[in-house]
């Protein structure tokens, strides 16, 4: 027997429109700017530049909103009809086709110049000419310099290197040459070039120096003891080598003053830096904290006054056309779009500087100070219901914004950290926790590093009674190594 329901659902979905507020909050200054760009090529009533009156503005779009009689909703109208190009001047050019608008007029512009020198690769096949070298010994050492990888490692085992010239370059060749060859390429600028692991890439770079009697130990060290010595086995070193804890040390000052990464040092590399734009700005003004957004957030953009004149012209005309009709249609599309943009714009504004507000009066005390054991615990909640938004929209804001300040350009969401609960019944960040273990780390006997266990012991006493497994995550996320390889001699 078949029955039937009448069955009632309540759902809440987003409109387009919110859809792309939320799209242009979650956006940091730069890309936003390149929205901005984008909205200003596509919509040719929308312009950058000094606002036109809103109410005149208004006043034009409430006077043809209330022309009912101009058009009939039975009427039919043909795409192929409008024709824009009547109702658009071809002697002006909007000012945002020619100039940029969009900076406030305090901000300072700076262009970060990139050096256009030669690539890294190319700067070590050059060298290759100072050496003589027949076809095939210039062919496998130009393909070894070509393998060369940002770091300046060669990370590829001698077969596959030998599969490769046969089969791509067509040189047919052994390891045992391929390996003569990297004698050559070792001989490459920067030291330490061409190396297949760490240990051969430092031994490299120790047997270029002067010999001395430290740099001979740390060349021992490295060749004939580099297990022992990334272990920090400093007692075995010491007896293998039959010497002093001063001469160790010494030695491992040579070490320590060469470069694990020597193709990261060369200036022509093509890898480029990413520099990050705050969006906002937190000064000390008077012992006050003072917040401002980039200029570069907030645009003069208003609405083209040519559409809103083409506007004004329909609705003074006595005989409109159906052309006119089809055109004035897709010009009121246009202004509409332009004017959504431009609330849209505003209120990206108040979001962001309402949230950010809001975080910086939580944190006051950090702001104040620098000091991150000043951090309260703080969660993306309790900034939503202070400014009565949703998570989501204080999500987008702190996940992707960064904020300058009197201690460094800092991103928004390492303010936000979970709390715990100190012996005295306190609230306190983990943010908190990980400064005091840092520092207790930062001033521990380096001859004796302390273990996790004892860390555990020391934050006790302190009053945050927290697990060894988690004083080893928290060391693990502030890029912390284990008690043995934190050992100095």
């Amino acid at each position: 027997m078949l029955k039937q329901y009448l069955q009632f659902k309540l759902s809440q979905k987003l409109s387009p429109q919110q859809i792309q507020l939320m799209k242009l909050i979650q956006l940091p200054t730069q890309a936003f700017e390149q929205r901005l760009k984008q909205e200003l090529e596509e919509n040719p009533a929308l312009e950058n530049g000094k606002e036109e009156s809103k109410d005149e503005f208004d006043d034009n779009m409430d006077e043809f909103d209330n022309s009912d009689d101009d058009f009939n909703d039975n009427e039919t109208i043909e795409a192929e009809d409008i024709n824009v190009d009547d109702y658009l001047s071809d002697d002006e050019i909007p000012d945002y086709r020619t100039q940029a608008n969009n900076y406030s007029p305090d901000d300072e512009e700076k262009n970060v110049p990139y050096a256009a020198g030669t690539s890294f690769t190319q700067h070590l096949t050059n060298q290759l000419n100072t050496f003589r070298l027949n076809d095939d010994e210039y062919n496998i050492a130009e393909f070894l310099v070509g393998s060369v990888d940002e770091s300046g490692y060669i990370r590829r085992s001698l077969g596959d290197i030998v599969d490769d010239l046969a089969f791509t370059q067509g040189v047919y060749t052994d390891e045992e040459s391929v390996n003569q060859i990297f004698q050559i390429v070792h001989q490459l600028d920067p030291a330490g070039v061409g190396a297949r692991n760490l240990q051969e890439c430092l031994s490299i770079q120790l047997h270029r120096k002067k010999k001395h009697p430290d740099i001979e130990l740390a060349c021992d060290i490295i060749d004939k003891a580099f297990d022992q010595f990334t272990k920090k086995h400093y007692k075995k070193l010491l007896h293998k080598f039959d010497i002093t804890e001063e001469q160790l040390k010494d030695a491992i000052e040579e070490i320590e003053r060469l470069n694990p990464k020597p193709g990261g040092s060369y200036a022509g590399n093509n890898k480029r830096v990413v520099h990050v734009v705050p969006d906002f700005a937190i000064k000390i003004i008077d012992g006050k904290l003072d917040l401002t957004l980039n200029g570069r957030n907030a645009p003069e953009l208003h609405v083209s006054r040519e559409y809103s004149n083409m506007m004004k012209g329909y609705k003074e005309a006595k005989d409109k056309s159906k052309s006119q009709k089809d055109a004035v249609l897709f010009i009121k599309q246009k202004l509409d779009g332009a004017k959504w943009f431009i609330e849209a714009i505003k209120q990206r504004q108040q979001t962001l500087f309402v949230t950010m507000s809001s975080i910086m009066n939580y944190q006051k005390e950090y702001f104040l100070s620098g000091d991150e054991r000043n951090l309260k615990p703080m969660i993306l909640k309790d900034i939503a219901d202070k400014i009565d938004m949703d998570v989501s929209t204080v999500s987008r804001v702190a996940n992707s914004k960064y904020v300058d300040t009197p201690y460094g350009t800092k991103l928004i969401k390492e303010f936000f950290s979970e709390s715990m609960t100190n012996d005295q019944g306190e609230e306190v960040s983990t943010r908190e926790i990980k400064k005091i273990l840092e520092i207790i780390i930062e001033e521990e006997n380096k001859r004796k590093p302390l273990t996790d266990e004892k860390l555990a012991t020391i934050l006790k006493e302190k009053g945050y009674p927290i697990a060894r497994r988690t004083v080893a995550k928290y060391r693990e996320q502030l890029d912390i190594p284990v008690a043995r390889l934190r050992k100095k001699i």
